[in-house]
């Protein structure tokens, strides 16, 4: 199973768009599952349910953090050139990276979550867009290596 196909089902068990790509790194990032679950749960929903950023793009973003990122503040731009690159890509192939704008509504969204239903899955596009950002890094990975190999 790839990291995309793996992020697809995280969705499906009931994470979040964040959480599902994130997870989807574990092997990658070092990161343990409850710990990757936790740092990137309030960023579903466009950072919980506000619209904003696409989670699944945040979830990409930390990914590339850990796999990419600096404690060096010399390397910030460096490694703002890289985010914005991956961000680009999504922008490109899904047309936006703000969730509002993907999902079509006006504003931010009752913090509560809907049912997990069909038709949840059906009126919305998050699988799509997982499965997008988590193939948008793998392809950077797999081009560039990991800093952490």
């Amino acid at each position: 199973m790839n990291r995309s196909e793996k992020a697809v089902e995280l969705f499906y068990e009931g994470c979040n768009c964040s959480q599902a790509v994130l997870c989807a790194f574990d092997d990658l990032t070092g990161l343990d599952r409850e710990t990757s679950m936790k740092i990137s749960c309030g960023f579903g929903g466009g950072v919980s349910r506000l619209r904003e950023i696409c989670g699944a793009v945040s979830g990409m973003i930390m990914a590339a953090d850990m796999l990419y990122g600096y404690t060096d503040p010399s390397k910030k731009s460096e490694h703002y050139k890289l985010i914005q690159e991956l961000c680009g890509r999504f922008k490109e192939r899904a047309g936006a990276i703000v969730c509002r704008e993907l999902l079509g509504l006006k504003g931010a969204s009752e913090p509560y979550s809907p049912p997990r239903d069909e038709n949840f899955y059906k009126t919305r596009p998050c699988v799509k867009l997982i499965a997008l950002a988590a193939d948008i890094l793998d392809e950077y990975v797999n081009k560039s290596g990991s800093a952490n190999d």
